[in-house]
C-alpha cells in the first residue's frame, strides 16, 4: 500500500509540474510543433540533462530502489528498428492529436482531449485482443538462413 501511495503522490506532482509548466497546453505543443517556439524542446533537454545526471549517480552508487528496496539492473541497448518505427508513430499521432499528455489535458477540461483517450485506450484493447505472444523483454526478429540457399552456397 505504501508503494502505491508513494507512486500516486509522484504521478500527482509529475502531472501538475507538467500542467504548471504548460507542457500539457495546446497552444505549447503546437507552437513547437510548428517551430514557432522553443520552450517545449529546451524542457525536454533539462528533462533529459537531469536523467542523465541521475544515471550517473546511480551508477556510481549501490542502486536500489528506494520505495521497494530491491536492486536496480538494466542493460544498455542499442536502438533497434522497432524504437524507430514506434516513435516515428508516436510522433505523428502526438502531432495529429496535439494532446500529451491526454490525462492533464482531461484534468484541464480540455474535451476533445477525450477523443484521444478513447482512440489510445481503443489501440491498446485492439493490440492486447490480437493474441501476439508477450515481447518483453521486446527484441527484433532475425531473418532465418533460407537451407535450400545456404546449401547451395548462395
Amino acid at each position: 500500500m505504501r508503494v502505491r501511495i508513494a507512486a500516486l503522490a509522484i504521478g500527482l506532482v509529475f502531472g501538475i509540474t507538467l500542467c504548471w509548466s504548460g507542457m500539457s497546453s495546446p497552444d505549447v505543443i503546437r507552437g513547437a510543433l510548428l517551430f514557432q517556439q522553443s520552450y517545449l524542446f529546451l524542457f525536454f533537454a533539462a528533462a533529459v540533462g537531469t536523467a542523465a545526471l541521475g544515471l550517473a549517480l546511480l551508477r556510481r552508487r549501490e542502486r536500489r530502489a528506494l520505495l521497494i528496496d530491491t536492486p536496480l539492473v538494466w542493460t544498455r541497448d542499442s536502438p533497434a528498428r522497432r524504437h524507430i518505427i514506434g516513435s516515428v508513430l508516436f510522433g505523428i499521432g502526438w502531432g495529429v492529436a496535439d494532446a500529451c499528455p491526454i490525462a492533464t489535458q482531461i484534468g484541464q477540461g480540455i474535451g476533445w482531449s477525450v477523443f484521444t483517450l478513447v482512440g489510445t485506450v481503443a489501440g491498446v484493447y485492439i493490440f492486447l485482443r490480437r493474441s501476439l505472444p508477450e515481447t518483453e523483454p521486446a527484441v527484433d526478429v532475425k531473418p532465418r538462413a533460407n537451407p535450400a540457399i545456404t546449401a547451395a552456397g548462395g
